[in-house]
């Protein structure tokens, strides 16, 4: 059964956002400013003292599961002009 709290499709482009800056972190007053707030409020994020969010151990496992799982399935984007792996 599903038990984990829903994601909306913003706030996994946040936590994506998140995992990307890694420990630059997200600066406050961005777009995704709502869902870094969201985030935090969930314990996926987290405000350090300088005000930038920061994914937490519970982020980036949820980041695994949910957006790198939803990946995993997907073709890997080539070059234009490029032969795939196995033509080569």
């Amino acid at each position: 059964m599903w038990n984990e709290p829903y994601l909306e499709t913003c706030c996994r482009s946040a936590l994506n956002r998140l995992k990307i800056a890694g420990s630059l972190g997200r600066p406050p007053g961005l777009k995704d400013g709502p869902c870094l707030g969201r985030l935090a409020g969930m314990g996926f994020a987290r405000v350090r003292p300088d005000g930038r969010y920061e994914a937490t151990a519970e982020g980036l496992a949820r980041h695994a599961s949910e957006i790198l799982k939803a990946r995993g399935g997907a073709a890997q984007p080539r070059a234009s002009g490029s032969k795939p792996l196995s033509a080569a």
